[in-house]
């Protein structure tokens, strides 16, 4: 039997990282010991963020690596997998991220929303990916065990809260000039 010919697995996710408009790291998971050290991390998200940043394609090569990534206003989003995992596979994993937090965060998907709703971050990708395993792709049932997860508290409520907030406080200032 050929020993390159390699064995299916579920672990097909290597790591999930969003990084903002100057490349630095607003969230990372990663589930292998691919880059073992935080050090050998920024290194490699300095290096795709270098790489994507000014590109218009949704799939890279990189450091051996499949990576797949979207950006949105002031945010990158980058699902990694090995160099023969199914693309498709992990885009689904990165759309189902984008339009999870799309709708937990009302559409309003850029840094300072993302930074207020970091716990809603954490929640979903830990229901869409669990050590590398892909466990849900659909961002319906994703946004619902997260409100299920959360204080009782539906995070699209919490967030409408915020932005009417972000409002009075952009009006107040906005008068005061």
């Amino acid at each position: 039997m050929d020993s390159h010919i390699l064995e299916p697995t579920l672990y097909t996710v290597k790591a999930v990282l969003i990084l903002d408009s100057d490349g630095e790291r607003l969230y990372a998971k990663y589930y292998d010991e691919t880059y073992p050290s935080v050090k050998e991390q920024k290194a490699f998200e300095k290096n795709i963020f270098n790489k994507t940043q000014r590109t218009d394609s949704e799939i890279a090569f990189i450091e051996g690596l499949t990576v797949v990534y979207k950006s949105n206003i002031d945010l990158y989003f980058y699902v990694i997998g090995s160099s023969h995992e199914n693309e498709l596979m992990l885009m689904s994993v990165l759309n189902c991220l984008f339009d999870s937090l799309s709708q937990m965060l009302r559409k309003n998907v850029e840094r300072r929303a993302l930074l207020e709703n970091m716990e809603g971050l954490f929640l979903a990708v830990d229901e869409i990916v669990d050590e590398g395993v892909i466990l849900e792709s659909d961002p319906q049932q994703v946004v619902y065990r997260v409100a299920l997860r959360g204080d009782d508290v539906p995070l699209t409520e919490q967030t409408m809260s915020q932005v009417l907030q972000s409002a009075k406080e952009q009006i107040k200032w906005s008068l005061l000039r």
